[in-house]
């Protein structure tokens, strides 16, 4: 598969890899220190179409293929995990629902502002008890006149507290299982609708990540994506192209802490050279770069499998299982390639360290890839 990029992919290569440097770095460390939400950086990656990549320009949209997607998110989170994973939950997880299933009306009220960076979206799936067991839903949407009332709890919700406008997935049939399930865009600011505390986490420290809970929320059925039913099915086609984007970001990681260690192996010595000259060092960087290269071709073809009309549900999952691998292991050898500078945060690889492990986590475990992996190749 030939993945050589286009001269408008390698512009937006450039334009990512020249905003990571100018607007993330600076300050990158004391947001990650202070929990302090990139407010201003996000609000210019709307004004340059960052965070409605793939969006259609007639909904405010830059009208971009998933490959410069996954290239834009790479470059991104090679400084600011943080901040790439909001490009990431805006792009997958809420433009792609509401432009994919969404109908006219609500791509108008809501895609429209979303794609261009003047509201920020969140998907709201995962429940104290109903994370990887997605059918396990205990938010309910019950039924009522012309409107859904909506009771529940919904938690590690990326721009729970900075988002306006919310893809609530919620249980309205209880006896018809993960058939009964449907989504909903609720609104923030609407009665009942409660925002908890900010969580204070081990990585990507920036992200703005909450609890919601809903208190009696009413929610007029227009504001119901898709037919009744189909909330359990949104989730599952929305999540397989949010694991590109958490895999571009895995990836991204990966490939921030190589370039940082191949540069400081290159300027540090010991024993009277610069320690790359080590085989110890040099063998360490070969693998680094080695397991980088083989997880962006296996992004880059999750990538162009969507773009083709192709089933991504296998190759999806399998860049998202090795790029977090990939990004755990190639991070904890930046540190050790560091050494004791390693473990101090002015040198950035403890970050990128801590921000990697959750790429195993969120949008599907690992765990989880495996198991639709296993599925898909047993079917065949």
């Amino acid at each position: 598969m030939n993945f050589k990029l286009s001269e408008e992919q390698l512009m937006i290569q450039q334009a990512a890899k020249d905003f990571a440097q100018n607007e993330l770095l600076p300050g990158v460390i004391e947001r990650d220190e202070e929990q302090k939400f990139p407010e201003e950086q996000v609000k210019k990656l709307g004004e340059l179409g960052f965070l409605g990549m793939m969006v259609d320009p007639k909904y405010g949209g830059s009208g971009l293929d998933t490959l410069s997607y996954v290239i834009a998110m790479e470059e991104l989170s090679k400084i600011d995990a943080s901040a790439s994973v909001v490009v990431s939950v805006n792009n997958s997880l809420v433009c792609w629902g509401l432009e994919e299933f969404g109908n006219e009306a609500q791509k108008e009220k809501y895609l429209t502002p979303l794609a261009s960076g003047a509201k920020l979206g969140a998907f709201c799936l995962s429940e104290p008890e109903a994370g990887s067991d997605a059918t396990s839903q205990k938010t309910t949407a019950i039924e009522k006149d012309d409107h859904y009332i909506v009771n529940g709890t919904k938690n590690w919700i990326t721009n729970g507290g900075t988002a306006d406008f919310y893809l609530v997935i919620a249980q309205t049939h209880p006896e018809k299982g993960h058939k009964g399930i449907n989504v909903l865009i609720l609104e923030k600011g609407m009665p009942g609708f409660e925002i908890g505390p900010k969580e204070n986490k081990l990585g990507i420290r920036g992200s703005d990540t909450h609890s919601l809970m809903f208190n009696d929320v009413k929610v007029p059925k227009e504001n119901r994506i898709g037919e009744d039913g189909f909330g359990f099915k949104f989730a599952m086609k929305t999540l397989a192209g949010g694991r590109i984007g958490i895999a571009a970001q895995a990836l991204g990681i990966a490939a921030g802490a190589y370039e940082l260690a191949l540069k400081y192996s290159k300027e540090r010595k010991s024993f009277g050279t610069e320690i790359c000259n080590h085989q110890a060092i040099a063998f360490k960087l070969a693998d680094m770069h080695t397991q980088i290269e083989a997880a962006r071709h296996l992004v880059y073809k999750a990538a162009c499998d969507k773009d083709n009309n192709e089933n991504y549900d296998l190759s999806s999952a399998m860049a998202k299982l090795y790029a977090s691998k990939v990004a755990m292991d190639v991070t904890v050898e930046a540190v050790q390639i560091h050494g004791g500078n390693g473990f101090v945060k002015e040198y950035h690889v403890e970050r990128l360290m801590r921000d990697a492990k959750i790429t195993q986590i969120y949008e599907g475990t690992s765990e989880i890839q495996k198991i639709v992996i296993s599925r898909s190749i047993l079917r065949d």
